[in-house]
C-alpha cells in the first residue's frame, strides 16, 4: 500500500512500521510475516474502487494475444472518433481517453485498435458491483468502472477496511481484470487516493493524516476543480491542496459562492458527504456523434429515431417515464443548440414522442446546416414536480403546443410492437430488432462511447 499505509500483495495486508515516511517505497509482494499488525481504524471508512484500464483489460481478456501489447478502445481515426480506453501499455505512447483518435494513432502506429465490445464490458462490470455488494450494502456506482463503498467499522462487524480493500482486490482478479482501492475517511480522500498508485494498486489515509496527505497536491487533483478554477487560485498564489486549506475562506467565497466553503473544508480533509445507495434518475439519455457530418432531413431524423429508441428502451429497464423531452444538436463549429417539450403524459414510448423530436429539431436546426452530434434525453420522473433538471442545463422548458401524432396511433398495438421488441432484445442482445430508419444511422457513427453509468444499466 501506499502513502500513508505503503502497498502489499501480500494475501494478508499489514502495515510497514509506522514510522515509515509517506510516500516511501512500495512494499509489493512483501511477506506476511515481515508486516506489522494494521493500525487501528475508528470512524468512517469509505473505498473508492477504480477498475484498471477497463474496457481495454476486458479486450486483453477475451484476446489472450492482446496481453501486455497496446490495446486501445476507441473510434475511428479519419471519423472524428476518441480514445474511450487505452491499456497501460498504450498509456506508455502518451494515449489517453478523451484524446482524439488521430492523435492516438500518430503516438501509438502499432496500437490495437477495438470499437469495442459494451455488452460484455456491462456484464463485467455488473459482475464486479456484485462483488462490492456482497462485501457492504452500501455501494453508490459512479460510473461503469468506479464505484464507492462505505465499509466503515460497527459494534457487530469490526473487520478492517483495509482487509475488505485487499478481498476485494482479489476477488475481482479472479475475474480475469484488476482494480486500485482508495481508502480513508470521506469520498474525497477516497477518490484521490485510488489515483495515486495505478495498476492493482492500494493506498491508505488514516483517520487524522487526511491533511498531510492533500497538502502537496495541486488544486487540481481534487475533483470539481477545474482549469478556470484552477487559474483563479493559481492567480492568488494557491497551487497546492495545503495552499487551500490555509487559505482565507472569505476569499474563496467571494471567488466560488458557496462553492468555496466546500473546497476549503475538503482541503482541510473534511467531508460528510455519504455514500448514496439509491441516487435517484434525473435523467435518462443518449447522444451520438457521428463520423461524416449529417446535413440532410432523412439522415437527421434517422439520427433521432436511433437515440429516442435507446432512451425508450432504457427508460423501460429501469421502470421510468417522464414528462420533458430534451433535444441536443452539436453543430460541425462545435456551437450546441437544446430544445426541450414538457408532454402532456409521462412516456417511456419512442413510438409516441419520436415525431415530436422531428418537429423539435425545426427549432434549432435547418436542412443543409452541417450536424455533428445529437442528443435525445427524457427527465421529470416524479409525478410531484413540473419540470426536472435536464442533462442539456436549459433554464426553461416550454410547454407541448406541437400536434404531432405517433409513429403507431392505436396505444395497444403501439405498446404490443415494443414490448415484442424488448422480449427479443431481452434474449438476444440490443441489436436484434431495429426498425428501418435507425438502421441508416449505423454506418456513420465514430464507435466512441462514455462511461456514464446510465448507458450500460
Amino acid at each position: 500500500m501506499k502513502e500513508e499505509f505503503p502497498q502489499t500483495d501480500a494475501p494478508v495486508p499489514g502495515a510497514l512500521p509506522s514510522g515509515a515516511a509517506a510516500g516511501g517505497p512500495s512494499a509489493r509482494g512483501a511477506a506476511s510475516d515481515d508486516l506489522l499488525p494494521l493500525e487501528a481504524w475508528e470512524g468512517p471508512a469509505i473505498l473508492l474502487v477504480d477498475l484498471d484500464a477497463f474496457f481495454a483489460s476486458v479486450e486483453q481478456l477475451d484476446h489472450p494475444a492482446w496481453r501486455g501489447k497496446p490495446v486501445i478502445v476507441g473510434g475511428d481515426a479519419d471519423k472524428h472518433g476518441v480514445v474511450s480506453t487505452a491499456s497501460y501499455e498504450a498509456r506508455r505512447f502518451g494515449v489517453h481517453s478523451a484524446m482524439p483518435a488521430s492523435t492516438a494513432e500518430r503516438l501509438c502506429p502499432e496500437g490495437i485498435w477495438t470499437r469495442g465490445h459494451f455488452d460484455r464490458y456491462r456484464e463485467m462490470s455488473n459482475a464486479i458491483m456484485d462483488i462490492l455488494r456482497s462485501e457492504t450494502p452500501h455501494v453508490q456506482q459512479v460510473s461503469i468502472d468506479e464505484a464507492f463503498c462505505d465499509v466503515s467499522p460497527t459494534p457487530v462487524n469490526r473487520e478492517h477496511p483495509v482487509q475488505v480493500a485487499r478481498r476485494i482486490q482479489q476477488r475481482v482478479e479472479k475475474l480475469g481484470v484488476t482494480c486500485s482501492i482508495g481508502v480513508g475517511t470521506s469520498k474525497t480522500i477516497a477518490k484521490i487516493a485510488s489515483d495515486m498508485d495505478k495498476p492493482r494498486g492500494l493506498t491508505v489515509v488514516y483517520p487524522g493524516r487526511e491533511r498531510s496527505f492533500l497538502a502537496p497536491l495541486p488544486v487540481r487533483t481534487m475533483s470539481g476543480i477545474g482549469a478556470a478554477a484552477e487559474q483563479k487560485l493559481k492567480s492568488r498564489g494557491i497551487e497546492t491542496l495545503g495552499d487551500l486549506a490555509d487559505a482565507d475562506e472569505a476569499l474563496l467565497l467571494r471567488l466560488f459562492g458557496k462553492n468555496g466553503h466546500v473546497m476549503h473544508v475538503r482541503a482541510n480533509g473534511g467531508d460528510d458527504a455519504p455514500v448514496v445507495t439509491d441516487d435517484p434518475v434525473k435523467s435518462v439519455s443518449n447522444e451520438t456523434t457521428f463520423a461524416v457530418d449529417l446535413t440532410e432531413r432523412d439522415e437527421v431524423e434517422a439520427a433521432i429515431a436511433t437515440m429516442a429508441a435507446k432512451v425508450g428502451r432504457r427508460l423501460r429497464r429501469k421502470g421510468l417515464a417522464g414528462r420533458t423531452l430534451g433535444l441536443k444538436v452539436r453543430f460541425d463549429d462545435r456551437t450546441v443548440r437544446s430544445v426541450q417539450r414538457r408532454l402532456e403524459h409521462p412516456s417511456d414510448d419512442e413510438l409516441a414522442y419520436t415525431p415530436l423530436l422531428y418537429r423539435m429539431v425545426d427549432e434549432v436546426w435547418h436542412p443543409g446546416v452541417p450536424v455533428r452530434l445529437i442528443g435525445v434525453s427524457m427527465s421529470g420522473f416524479a409525478a410531484e414536480e413540473g419540470v426536472q433538471e435536464s442533462l442539456f442545463d436549459l433554464d426553461e422548458v416550454a410547454p407541448n403546443d406541437i400536434d404531432v401524432e405517433p409513429v403507431i396511433k392505436d396505444e395497444g398495438k403501439r405498446r404490443g410492437l415494443i414490448e415484442a421488441t424488448d422480449l427479443v432484445k431481452n434474449r438476444f442482445g440490443e441489436d436484434a430488432v431495429r426498425f428501418g430508419r435507425e438502421l441508416r444511422a449505423d454506418d456513420n457513427t465514430t464507435g466512441s462511447a462514455s462511461k456514464n453509468p446510465a448507458d450500460y444499466k
